[in-house]
Formats: C-alpha cells, structure tokens, sequence
C-alpha cells in the first residue's frame, strides 16, 4: 500500500522518522478533506519506519494499537509525518506520530500507536 499512496522516507535517524505522501486528489473525500485511511496509512508507515531506524531490519513487527486524533482538515497539499519511537521494549514499541500538511507547521492529526516485536528485537 505504501507504493500506491507514494509514500516516502525523507530522513531517519535512531527513535525518528519524517515521512510524506504527495498530494493525489484520488485521496480526498466528500468535503474536501484527505482521506482518513491516507492519514493512518502514513502514520502506521511512518511508526515502521522509525522502529526500523532503530533496531534494523524487522520484518516481522506489525502493529498492536493505533489511536488517531483527527485536529483539522489537512490543505490539499503533501501530507507530512513526523514520528517518534517513545519506549522501545523487547516486545513493544510505542510511538508518537505528528501529521501536518506541507508547507505548515498546524498539526493536523496527532496519532499514537504501538508495534509488537518479535522476540529477539528489543533492547529493553
């Protein structure tokens, strides 16, 4: 899924991630807003990715939770995340995800979530 919103990778580091999806007027609904499923798709991507950017590759961590908290309808412009890797355990990983439209700095949906960690993964 990640190929058919554009996702992308713009930097990672350890505990960190800041990712987009390019602006597609395929994704926006009735109203005028980008679409719900976008939004979690690139914050459940973007969480990947910073666990990723921690421990390597794990292909077998998927997602536990995700809580999203929709604040406002995002611009119809590139959708920006920002994610962070809160605690890293040996079995969870718990994650913060900042979505703002680009060129902005409003957040526009704040998203929690946590990943399930296959049994050699953490270090905690």
């Amino acid at each position: 899924m990640a190929e058919d919103i554009g996702f992308t990778v713009e930097a990672v580091d350890s505990g960190y991630a800041r990712t987009r999806v390019p602006f597609n007027a395929r994704m926006v609904r009735p109203g005028g807003t980008l679409s719900g499923p976008v939004q979690m798709s690139l914050a459940d991507a973007s969480m990947y990715a910073a666990i990723l950017a921690t421990l390597g590759k794990v292909e077998m961590a998927v997602t536990s939770n995700l809580n999203i908290n929709f604040l406002q309808r995002p611009a119809q412009e590139d959708l920006v995340a920002e994610a962070f890797v809160l605690r890293m355990g040996r079995r969870l990983a718990f994650c913060e995800v900042r979505l703002i439209s680009a060129g902005s700095e409003t957040l526009v949906a704040h998203v929690t979530g946590s990943y399930a960690l296959p049994a050699s993964s953490g270090s905690n």
